[in-house]
């Protein structure tokens, strides 16, 4: 078993507050992605449950024994960082190994077990090599063995792709979820990038200002923010945050727009509309939303189309490639009806 307990956990810097109040379970074998804009906490979160830093307030355990005062070498966690934090003048086999011999392994030991992450990480031919003799995926790939070889309780990750290009992110995401699946490690992993969150985690914990917006399983998190903060951060693109008011079984938008659209309650509210869940109709559909078209960005499968409805508001589109538009078009939008979110218009909490 390794569980991770987070309770009532509070961190302060002078008078800044950086966490406030975190209760969090991490189940035994999870893989659990802290993630959020910068400053909300996620990696001092992860800082405390390593050792790394103490909470001011607040408990940590690891199945069930406190944590707290307990030194990071003696958790059993193994930690990745952003920055890779090799030994440059060590090659490959002995960053690798270093760890093993301070703990006084065996050398037969420890040759087996480095032996064993470089051939799961495709780093065999890279051994001999140094830090600066590779590029910044491979030393990644060796950082994350120097963590496997010490076969710990918990992996903790923090942003370790955030320095990579697109491609090689693409890349060791898919090594990293094949890792945890047949090592079956408890892990929590920090990051920025929302898509990195949605394709790795079990469950993800939105963070922004110290404080838990919400948790669940991506799915969940995509297909019911439970505000509008955690509607517009999950989702790429964004989804589109309307002002709006409700009434006669209508919804009309700030810009003037209005379609049919049964509401749990009359007045205000904020309207969460993702771009692909905005519908082309035939011209002259009742009930639908009409956007000019200000400007068209090809993705490649999708094209995304950058509107505006009324004199301010904007609205994005998401449509097929083979799906064609020019600026100035005006399209008819019928949103998807099990796809519409509403949200309270002061606290920006979830109402349908």
């Amino acid at each position: 078993m390794a569980e991770i307990t987070v309770e009532r956990v509070e961190k302060r810097f002078g008078t800044m507050k950086a966490l406030s109040g975190i209760d969090l379970t991490v189940h035994d074998r999870e893989f659990v992605v802290l993630v959020g804009p910068s400053g909300s906490g996620k990696s001092t979160l992860l800082r405390i449950i390593a050792g790394l830093d103490s909470p001011t307030e607040g408990r940590i355990a690891i199945d069930g024994a406190a944590m707290n005062g307990v030194a990071p070498k003696d958790r059993d966690v193994a930690m990745v960082f952003q920055s890779h934090a090799l030994y440059p003048h060590m090659s490959v086999y002995d960053n690798l190994a270093f760890n093993l011999r301070i703990r006084g392994h065996e050398r037969m030991e420890i040759d087996a077990k480095v032996r064993e992450a470089a051939a799961r990480l495709e780093i065999t031919e890279l051994l001999k090599r140094r830090p600066h003799q590779m590029s910044g995926g491979q030393r990644q790939r060796v950082a994350i063995g120097r963590a496997l070889v010490r076969d710990p309780k918990v992996f903790l990750f923090d942003e370790p792709l955030s320095n990579l290009d697109a491609e090689l992110r693409a890349r060791l995401r898919t090594e990293i979820k094949r890792l945890h699946r047949e090592l079956q490690r408890t892990s929590v992993y920090v990051t920025h990038d929302q898509i990195e969150a949605m394709t790795l985690a079990d469950r993800v914990v939105v963070l922004r200002g110290g404080r838990i917006e919400q948790v669940g399983a991506p799915d969940e998190l995509y297909a019911r923010p439970a505000n509008t903060f955690v509607g517009g951060f999950i989702g790429s693109p964004a989804m589109n945050i309307v002002s709006g008011r409700a009434g006669d079984g209508m919804i009309e938008l700030e810009g003037g727009e209005r379609f049919g659209f049964a509401t749990p309650s009359q007045g205000p509210l904020i309207v969460g509309l993702r771009p692909e869940d905005l519908l082309l109709a035939p011209d002259g559909t009742t009930s639908a939303i009409r956007a000019r078209v200000n400007l068209t960005e090809p993705t490649g499968a999708d094209t995304l189309l950058l509107c505006s409805i009324g004199a301010k508001q904007d609205l994005c589109v998401r449509v097929s490639r083979h799906i064609h538009a020019n600026e100035g078009d005006v399209l008819t939008l019928k949103p998807r009806e099990d796809s519409v979110h509403l949200f309270h218009a002061e606290t920006n909490q979830r109402l349908n």
